[in-house]
């Protein structure tokens, strides 16, 4: 079997790409404690069904993806203990973040994604993580991110039967072989066309529930019934990506309680403009990083939080790119919240035009054809004149 894929059938990692980690740090086995351990050089070599397995650098393997490494850094180096807390976690992705909450003491977390499906299992099965999919942190409000709670929480039902809701059939009293007296009033009695219509419309909701096209209603699952929800958390931090946090800030700032603390991840290739990363998305000049800090402090300052500090990503990004945390607190009161939050960009705006191939050939040639020679040069084919050659 695959090293990689064998770590993670066996339990010794989460995922393949963490598994993978685990190799570059150091894996071996042996088959018997009489035989020698044999290192793992790469990810596909072969390790036999019930090996012995250990780990040299077990690190990558204490939560579910990397990002807890770099949580649990910053948190060690801010001095900031989430123990008892209600957290929120935006950009949840796998769940690093949350996994390193969670073992440190964190009541509850409450993930926030836009994808869809990515959460560990281990995560989304533990009572006291909350997972919401498909919800955009940028134009998150305190009331959405509720309803999104809510819908996380519960399931869809079938209405039951109200069987309470039955017409009194005319001359029920003589089902027992009843007598009537003087005195019976039947004027509550339901009429012959009020059984008929009962009888049709139970005949209706039979049929949808054998097609699976009868009503349901959102309820909470029973075992989910006391799980808190509210939109107000004590602790704010997150690992967002193709976006700036000075766009996501505004909406998730306004969640932070009063006095509340806030670690958010910083990744600048997503703080600076095109122009400024290199290729393969690094940033290759230091100097933009006090750009990057001066733009979100300032961010920060303007929404009412105080920064406490910021420090290095103790681990640096997958692509190699250099990290930060930021860390600040929010303030007594919670400013702006009736301010619109960021709109988000149309898909056509300030996006130049799509130039074709043949203009960008042509443009590139530009500055070496002379406009000045004879007509035709640019004829394709036979019809084009040979250049002449220009005599220096």
């Amino acid at each position: 079997m695959r090293a990689d894929v064998f770590l993670v059938d066996y339990g010794h990692a989460s995922t393949r790409s963490q598994a993978q980690r685990l190799i570059a740090s150091g894996v071996q086995w042996r088959l018997s404690p009489a035989l020698p351990w044999k290192k793992v050089l790469k990810n596909g070599d072969d390790i036999p069904a019930g090996a012995e397995l250990q780990l040299l650098d077990a690190a990558e393997a204490k939560y579910i993806s990397r990002g807890g490494l770099k949580l649990e850094g910053a948190l060690a180096a801010t001095g900031l203990s989430v123990a008892g807390l209600r957290c929120l976690d935006v950009g949840q992705s796998t769940g690093g973040f949350t996994d390193c909450l969670l073992q440190a003491g964190a009541a509850q977390v409450i993930g926030v994604d836009v994808g869809q499906g990515q959460l560990h299992d281990k995560l989304r099965s533990d009572s006291r993580v909350v997972c919401v999919e498909g919800l955009n942190a940028r134009s998150m409000t305190a009331e959405a991110l509720e309803a999104a709670c809510e819908a996380a929480l519960s399931e869809l039902v079938q209405e039951e039967e109200d069987n309470h809701t039955q017409p009194q059939a005319p001359y029920a009293w003589m089902r027992n072989g009843g007598e009537i007296s003087d005195d019976y009033d039947d004027s509550d009695d339901a009429k012959d066309t009020d059984i008929e219509a009962f009888k049709a419309e139970r005949a209706a909701k039979a049929k949808a529930l054998e097609e699976g096209t009868a009503p349901a209603v959102l309820r909470r699952k029973p075992e989910l019934a006391d799980v808190d929800t509210t939109p107000a958390f004590d602790f704010v931090t997150g690992d967002v990506s193709f976006i700036s946090l000075t766009l996501v800030l505004p909406a998730v700032v306004r969640l932070l309680r009063p006095h509340g603390h806030l670690l958010m991840l910083v990744k600048p290739q997503f703080e600076l403009q095109p122009g400024q990363v290199g290729k393969g998305g690094i940033v290759r000049d230091p100097a933009l990083y006090a750009e990057v800090e001066q733009r979100i402090r300032t961010c920060l300052a303007e929404l009412g939080l105080e920064v406490k500090a910021w420090l290095d990503s103790p681990i640096a990004g997958g692509d190699g790119n250099h990290e930060f945390f930021i860390h600040a607190q929010q303030g007594a009161q919670i400013l702006h919240l009736d301010s619109p939050l960021p709109e988000a960009a149309s898909a056509t705006t300030n996006k130049p035009a799509r130039v074709s191939r043949t203009v960008l050939r042509e443009q590139k040639r530009a500055h070496i054809i002379d406009e000045s020679e004879d007509e035709g040069y640019n004829l394709p084919g036979p019809a084009r004149p040979k250049r002449k050659q220009r005599l220096a």
